[in-house]
């Protein structure tokens, strides 16, 4: 577009009055400011867009192809800046919110359903990737907020505690049951076990792996997967020992369907935090994000 804005404004003007004396008085500009205007816009077009008479001007042939589509884009930013004033008037916004698929399911969408009561206008995208993928895209300035394990470094980021989570290790009776005809002592069904654990890209696996070295458990045979609620679901059924996070299947261990394996030493709870990038700007979306979370119970 070689033309500035205003040229396309004072030509729209003087399309609709009919008459560069009534747009003047419009624009509150004066008469020789419009016609030099339009005088530019012609010779950059190369076109007569107007024919002019004792009456007023009105559009030629080629004009009227101009005004058709200078119509529409003012017409669109009408209703952009009308969008734009509803959408202040009722709080309206925009939330982008990384998280692994487990934390969502578990942790986040209980929060979201009463924050979604509360600011019902803020539209809300979830980024489902595991935690590590999250943190890079905070790093990079690509989402507003994440549900993600606290790391143990991270430089530009800053965090909201938000729950407690504990890992542990079940399976269930059946599979359990089998283990002890085999004459595996409690203290061995690790080292004696199919261990089900969640792949080596998730920071839960890095956190289970480095428990298991510190404590010289050797893995003899393992099952991985990228999903949480598969793990819960293969160890329903006795595929081996899963490593689970007990938040999750309070309900399970409480009605019989998973046996916890008891551990001579618990794996250390491990704390779940909403991070954020500090360079970032907090939009107003945000800033109602975190009002909420000040409110809402947490750890």
């Amino acid at each position: 577009m070689n033309q500035t804005l205003s040229s396309y404004k004072i030509f729209y003007a003087v399309a609709n009055a009919g008459n560069i004396s009534k747009a003047a008085k419009e624009l509150y500009i004066s008469q020789p400011a419009i016609s030099k205007s339009i005088q530019k816009l012609e010779d950059s077009l190369e076109t007569k867009l107007f024919s002019r008479s004792s009456r007023g001007v009105s559009l030629t042939p080629e004009g009227e192809l101009l005004y058709s589509h200078v119509k529409s884009a003012f017409e669109t930013l009408a209703l952009g800046e009308d969008k734009l004033r509803r959408s202040i008037r009722l709080g309206m916004g925009h939330l982008s919110i990384g998280v692994s698929s487990a934390l969502c399911k578990y942790l986040l969408l209980p929060f979201l359903k009463d924050f979604i009561k509360r600011y019902p206008h803020i539209s809300i995208s979830i980024d489902c990737h595991s935690t590590n993928h999250t943190l890079k895209l905070l790093e990079e300035e690509k989402i507003d907020i994440g549900l993600v394990g606290k790391p143990d470094t991270a430089k530009s980021l800053c965090f909201y505690p938000f729950r407690e989570i504990e890992d542990i290790f079940v399976t269930n009776k059946d599979y359990l049951h089998n283990l002890r005809l085999r004459g595996i002592h409690k203290n061995a069904i690790l080292q004696n076990s199919t261990l089900m654990l969640l792949d080596k890209g998730n920071m839960t696996r890095q956190y289970i792996d480095d428990y298991l070295l510190e404590h010289q458990i050797q893995v003899q045979d393992s099952i991985e997967t990228s999903s949480l609620d598969l793990l819960i679901e293969f160890s329903k059924i006795g595929l081996g020992v899963a490593c689970v996070i007990r938040n999750f299947v309070t309900n399970d261990l409480n009605s019989g369907a998973l046996i916890e394996i008891p551990l001579e030493v618990p794996i250390p709870k491990r704390e779940v935090v909403f991070a954020c990038n500090t360079h970032m700007k907090h939009s107003k979306s945000m800033e109602s994000f975190l009002k909420f979370y000040d409110q809402y119970p947490h750890l």
